[in-house]
């Protein structure tokens, strides 16, 4: 899944990176509310984690300009202010939560699971598909209740596939859900990975497209 973290603090923003991607969210970061605005524009996101106070262009703003374009891209507000009025603020303005700073990264990333459970439609918090078995808390793969490790990656891969069943999805759009903007893409790698699940899974779990992509069948 790919997040758009928008956040001026660079320390800050850093921790909150390198948290998503152990997590394995792709990760793009801006450090204003215009780029952010650009951003939003031009890239389809799964979830934005938004600060409120910006240079160039203030959080709620943001957020209000990708509502009143109709986008339902969650977001959750990431922010020092903690007073009720801008609490109420940033709800009405479309926030799907509201996380006052300091905070645990463990709460941030049960919001965020809860935020996307909400998005997609599922009460549960694992993805069923046949035998297999995805859990998003603790990034885990089981086949007929066998767990199967799996890399970040490889996990990813898995999960986007399987949110879409009988969907199919091109190589860059897999990468998009891998990588982030200043992350190196390797020639190969979406193969690497799907050729690893097929090793691990087996051969008729992910099927290919030829020419135009990969996907996992109905049941």
């Amino acid at each position: 899944m790919r997040v758009l973290l928008v956040e001026d603090d660079g320390m800050i923003a850093q921790g909150l990176q390198t948290a998503l991607r152990q997590s394995g969210f792709a990760v793009d970061w801006t450090s204003d509310g215009r780029s952010a605005s650009g951003a939003l524009h031009a890239t389809v996101f799964d979830l934005v984690l938004l600060d409120l106070g910006l240079p160039q262009q203030d959080g709620i703003e943001v957020l209000r300009g990708l509502r009143r374009r109709g986008d339902a891209t969650p977001v959750i507000i990431l922010t020092a202010r903690d007073e009720i009025r801008s609490r109420i603020a940033g709800l009405d303005a479309g926030a799907d939560d509201y996380i006052v700073k300091p905070f645990d990264l463990d709460e941030l990333m049960a919001r965020v699971r809860s935020v996307l459970r909400r998005a997609s439609g599922r009460a549960d918090t694992s993805i069923q598909h046949g035998a297999l078995r995805l859990d998003p808390v603790t990034h885990t793969v089981e086949q007929a209740g066998v767990p199967v490790n799996v890399s970040a990656h490889e996990y990813a891969v898995l999960e986007a596939l399987l949110q879409r069943p009988g969907a199919v999805l091109s190589r860059s759009q897999l990468e998009d859900r891998l990588y982030g903007w200043d992350e190196p893409i390797g020639s190969n790698a979406v193969e690497v990975y799907i050729h690893g699940l097929r090793r691990k899974l087996g051969s008729d779990v992910i099927r290919t497209l030829r020419g135009v992509g990969y996907f996992v069948p109905k049941t």
